[in-house]
C-alpha cells in the first residue's frame, strides 16, 4: 500500500502541520502522481499560546492540540475539502539531532558484483554504526545513559566504490565501498507528545520529520551533485541549521535562540506586556514604525543578533572541522524578517571567524523556490511559510521515492531498529 490512500483518480489530499513555537500552520495538499507534484490548496495560521512551546519542543499538549484543531479547521474551511487524515508532522528541538556516517567496506573479492544482499548488509552496519553514536552523543548532552531515541528520517547521501562516485551500487564491482547516510534522530519523549497530538487530532500520521531536514530537502536545482549550500531557518524558539555538500545532508544543528528571544528583550526593555511586545516587533519587521523608534529598537537588538551570531558560529565550527564551508546561506522562518539577521551574516568580523569556501552569499528562501509544491491559494508569500511548504514537499518525495530500491531498504533498515 503506497503512502497516499487510492481515491480512485490521479489526485489525492495530505495535510502538512508544523507545530511552530509561535504560530501552527497547517496545509492542505493535493498530490498530482502523474506530475510528481502538490499543490497547496488549503492554508490555516493560528497563533500559538504562550506557554504551549518551549524551545521548539510542545510543553503544553492540550494547548498545541486546540491551536492546531483550529488551523486545521481553517485550512479544511479553505480548501473545501471536509475530511483529510494523511499527514506529516514537523518535529524540532535541541535534542533532535542529525548527522551523517560513513562506512567503508573492504570486499572480499573485488570481481564479484555486488547484490541485493551484500548491499543490505552495508547499509545496515552504516545504520547501527550511527544509531550508536547519537545515543553517546545525547547520553553525554543530557546525563542519561538509558535515553530514548527513535531513527526519524534516513537518507543515502554518497556511495563511492574505489573512489568513484555513483548512485546506485548495486552489480557494480570492486574493493573498497564507501557509503554515507543522513539520519536524523529525535528523544521518544518528544515524538510521544506529536503522536499524542496527531491521535487527539485524528490524524493518520505518514510521518514525523526533522524540520531542518525537510527545509533543506526542499531546494532543487539542476545539478544536485555540485549543489553546497547552509539553510538557516529562524523560528520562534529555535534556530535550526542543516549543511548541505556536493548534493549531500551532511548535518543538523540547533540551539534554542529565535525570533522569541527578542521579543523578551522589547518586553523587558520596554515593560510591555509579551504580546505588545511581539506586535511591536512585527511593526518593527515591516518597516511600519517612524525614524526614532526603528532607531531605539535596532539599539535593543544589537546584542540580542551577536549572541545569535555566536550561536550560528558554534554550529558552524563542528561543519568546518572536515573542509570549507559553503559560501552560500538561505535563510528563512518568522525570524529571518528581522533587519539585523542578514547583516550579522555578512559581516566582516564575523566571517573571517570561519572558513567559507568563497565570498559570503545570504538570500531569502521564499515560496516560490519549493517547485515540487505549489501554493494555489495566494497565502504563502514570505520566508517564514517555508518550514510547512518544505513538510509537504518531504512527503511529496517519500511518495516519488518510495519505490526506488536504495529509499526501500533504508526504510527497512529504519524498522529494523525499530524493533531492537
Amino acid at each position: 500500500m503506497g503512502l497516499f490512500p487510492s481515491f480512485g483518480e490521479k489526485k489525492d489530499f495530505y495535510l502538512s502541520l508544523d507545530i511552530g513555537t509561535e504560530v501552527v500552520k497547517a496545509l492542505i495538499c493535493r498530490i498530482d502522481r502523474e506530475a510528481k507534484r502538490a499543490e497547496v490548496i488549503g492554508v490555516g495560521k493560528v497563533r500559538q499560546k504562550p506557554g504551549n512551546m518551549q524551545s521548539g519542543a510542545v510543553s503544553d499538549i492540550s494547548g498545541v492540540i486546540a491551536s492546531s484543531r483550529e488551523a486545521i479547521v481553517i485550512a479544511k474551511k479553505n480548501s473545501g475539502v471536509k475530511d483529510v487524515r494523511r499527514s506529516i508532522i514537523g518535529i524540532a528541538g535541541e535534542l533532535v539531532k542529525g548527522t551523517t556516517t560513513t562506512v567503508h567496506y573492504n570486499r572480499v573479492d573485488k570481481n564479484i558484483r555486488i547484490g541485493m544482499q551484500e548491499l543490505r548488509m552495508i547499509i545496515e552496519k552504516v545504520q547501527e554504526k550511527a544509531f550508536e553514536r547519537i545515543r553517546r552523543q545525547l547520553a553525554w548532552e543530557t546525563g542519561q545513559e538509558d535515553i530514548e531515541v527513535k531513527l526519524i528520517n534516513a537518507a543515502l547521501t554518497d556511495v563511492r566504490i574505489d573512489g568513484y562516485r555513483m548512485t546506485n551500487p548495486l552489480n557494480f564491482q570492486g574493493g573498497d565501498v564507501s557509503m554515507s547516510v543522513f539520519n536524523a534522530y529525535a528523544p521518544m519523549v518528544h515524538l510521544g507528545a506529536l503522536e499524542t497530538i496527531a491521535g487527539e487530532l485524528g490524524l493518520d500520521l505518514m510521518s514525523i520529520a526533522a524540520e531542518p531536514y525537510a527545509v533543506a530537502r526542499a531546494v532543487e536545482v539542476e545539478d544536485m551533485m555540485d549543489f553546497s549550500a547552509i539553510f538557516i531557518d529562524i523560528g520562534g524558539g529555535t534556530t535550526d541549521i542543516a549543511v548541505v555538500r556536493n548534493g549531500g545532508l551532511e548535518g543538523t544543528k540547533m540551539f534554542a535562540i529565535g525570533g522569541r528571544a527578542f521579543t523578551k528583550r522589547l518586553s523587558q526593555a520596554l515593560e510591555l506586556p509579551f504580546e505588545e511586545a511581539e506586535r511591536l516587533k512585527i511593526d518593527y519587521s515591516l518597516g511600519r514604525l517612524d525614524p526614532e523608534r526603528t532607531s531605539q529598537i535596532a539599539e535593543f537588538f544589537s546584542q540580542d543578533c551577536r549572541v545569535w551570531q555566536g550561536g550560528v558560529e558554534l554550529s558552524l565550527l563542528e561543519f568546518a572541522e572536515t573542509d570549507l564551508l559553503p559560501n552560500r546561506i538561505f535563510i528563512c522562518g518568522g525570524g529571518s524578517a528581522l533587519p539585523g539577521i542578514r547583516p550579522a551574516l555578512l559581516s566582516e568580523k564575523w566571517i573571517a571567524q570561519l572558513p567559507f569556501a568563497s565570498k559570503v552569499e545570504v538570500s531569502y528562501l521564499q515560496p516560490k523556490d519549493i517547485l515540487r509544491v505549489r501554493d494555489t491559494t495566494g497565502e504563502l508569500t514570505n520566508p517564514q511559510d517555508i518550514t510547512p511548504l518544505g513538510l509537504a514537499n518531504l512527503a511529496l518525495l517519500d511518495e516519488v521515492e518510495k519505490e526506488k530500491m536504495l529509499a526501500s531498504i533504508l526504510e527497512r533498515s529504519m524498522e529494523a531498529l525499530d524493533k531492537k
